[in-house]
């Protein structure tokens, strides 16, 4: 599992560990680190005759560049420091010197012949985007067709909150320090980062066991998947009930039966109008007109998807909030919840907005829920009392209270902004809380399956639908379980 502390956490850390060994000793921990990685970026061979360009501010990663650069220049690299504040790391400085390389008082000459370029501009503590003086440099920095680098995060977007509020330089790959930091994992920092490698400088022992954000990979995604035992029966393995569709959006219905015939669960109940879609496209569904209470013992309910806005959707979700087992809201079902409903339930609830309707739901607009994932899905998370999967180029999932970590999906694929993906979506975690896990088990592994399988269904040429994703997850279950 990947693993992201706020910078707060990191300092208090750094410190702890810096305690104990020489001066400087951890910064060249992280410059080596560093050189390496810009060594296997140059490519093998390389380095020697190569010519690297320091973008140096006045924090620890210009220190840490600084560092890395004398590394460089040692193993024959033109290496050439670009000051960009009033003061530059004294003793970096000094070695970069002493190994050859040089400072130069025009950027623009030297980048446009650059091979690599090092952005060690601000540190982990830097908020609000770059600051006036270092924009045209950055430009200058994207546009010379150099492998960007940035030293322990982008410059200009923001460590803990993810959130890019200025002008910000995009890496084609960012090295981090002892731990990934939230804004890495997290749109739409993230988009600035690229490729991320993180290096070890010893941290482990000295950061908390509980960390801001977390990203499952496929080992932790195996060990929560429900599989069935010698005496399983589709009871035992759990019963998923569905609330979905209109006359006017049956395919919502039989789109989220398919997520959920695909989720582990041993059964499907289908409550609503299009009963004959839904048996028609998954003849092995249990079908019912109604209400849901009538319609037989299920371990959880979704509802929402397709239900359209009429008198009926406002009374369906009701009833399913008044039942005792797991619930998951989606679509249409959001836009009719009661707060008050959700946070006095004693089974958990699972809502499963996207960013318009996470809007709604706070009473922000979408913007601002876009460019503040991570606050808007604590926020929506503490109001409701509810475990909150918040879909978007980045889907984050955020327990009850929103003081736990927050989980990051590192899986999916720009197709996945398709009519009917958040459909599939719902029944695939509606079967997985059925099938027994909790709710942030159950909206973790199924966004991170659910990408998966967006991912194999894209592999082809061409747009995806969701009904290609809905087949695809069979493939993305297997290659989680037997990699």
């Amino acid at each position: 599992m990947r693993t992201a502390h706020h910078v707060e956490t990191v300092r208090a850390a750094e410190a702890a560990l810096m305690a104990g060994l020489p001066e400087g000793a951890l910064m060249q921990r992280a410059a080596a680190g560093l050189a390496a990685a810009c060594c296997s970026l140059l490519g093998k061979g390389r380095v020697y005759g190569s010519r690297v360009v320091l973008l140096v501010g006045t924090g620890d990663n210009g220190g840490d560049a600084l560092y890395a650069g004398a590394r460089l220049a040692r193993r024959g690299a033109g290496v050439t420091a670009v000051l960009l504040g009033p003061r530059a790391h004294g003793a970096g400085l000094a070695a970069l010197r002493a190994a050859g390389g040089r400072v130069t008082e025009d950027p623009y000459e030297a980048l446009a012949a650059a091979d690599l370029v090092l952005d060690g501009i601000t540190g982990i503590g830097g908020s609000g985007g770059l600051r006036p003086e270092a924009v045209p440099v950055a430009r200058a920095a994207r546009g010379s067709g150099a492998v960007v680098v940035a030293v322990d995060l982008p410059s200009g977007v923001d460590a803990d909150t993810g959130e890019v509020t200025g002008e910000a330089l995009r890496a084609d790959a960012t090295i981090t320090f002892g731990t990934y930091k939230p804004g890495l994992l997290v749109d739409p920092a993230r988009e600035y980062a690229g490729a991320l490698r993180l290096v070890d400088i010893g941290l482990a022992a000295t950061l908390p066991s509980v960390p801001a954000v977390e990203a499952l990979q496929h080992q932790d995604v195996a060990r929560m998947l429900p599989a069935p035992g010698a005496e399983s029966d589709k009871y035992r393995r759990g019963v998923l009930g569905i609330v979905a569709g209109s006359a006017r959006y049956p395919g919502a219905a039989v789109l989220a039966v398919a997520g959920a015939l695909r989720g582990g669960a041993g059964a499907v109940r289908y409550v609503g109008p299009a009963r004959e879609a839904v048996i028609a496209a998954h003849p092995e569904t249990l079908v019912h007109s109604g209400p849901p209470e009538k319609a037989g013992r299920v371990q959880a309910w979704a509802v929402g998807p397709g239900l359209g806005d009429g008198p009926g959707t406002e009374v369906a979700v009701a009833e399913v909030l008044a039942s005792d087992v797991p619930v998951l809201v989606d679509a249409d079902g959001l836009r009719v919840l009661d707060p008050d409903a959700v946070r006095e339930r004693t089974a958990p609830t699972l809502l499963t907005p996207h960013a318009g309707e996470a809007a709604a739901l706070l009473g922000t607009d979408r913007a601002a829920v876009e460019a503040g994932r991570l606050a808007a899905v604590r926020e929506l998370a503490a109001r409701y009392g509810a475990t909150v999967l918040l879909k978007g180029s980045t889907t984050l999932v955020c327990g009850p209270g929103g003081t736990g970590p927050v989980r990051v999906n590192p899986t999916g694929t720009p197709w996945l902004a398709t009519a009917g993906s958040g459909d599939v979506l719902s029944g695939l975690a509606g079967s997985l809380l059925a099938g027994g896990l909790g709710p942030v088990d159950a909206a973790s592994c199924a966004a991170y399956l659910h990408g998966l399988a967006a991912r194999r269904a894209a592999a082809g040429p061409g747009p995806i639908t969701a009904t290609e994703v809905a087949d695809s997850l069979r493939t993305a279950w297997r290659d989680v379980r037997e990699p």
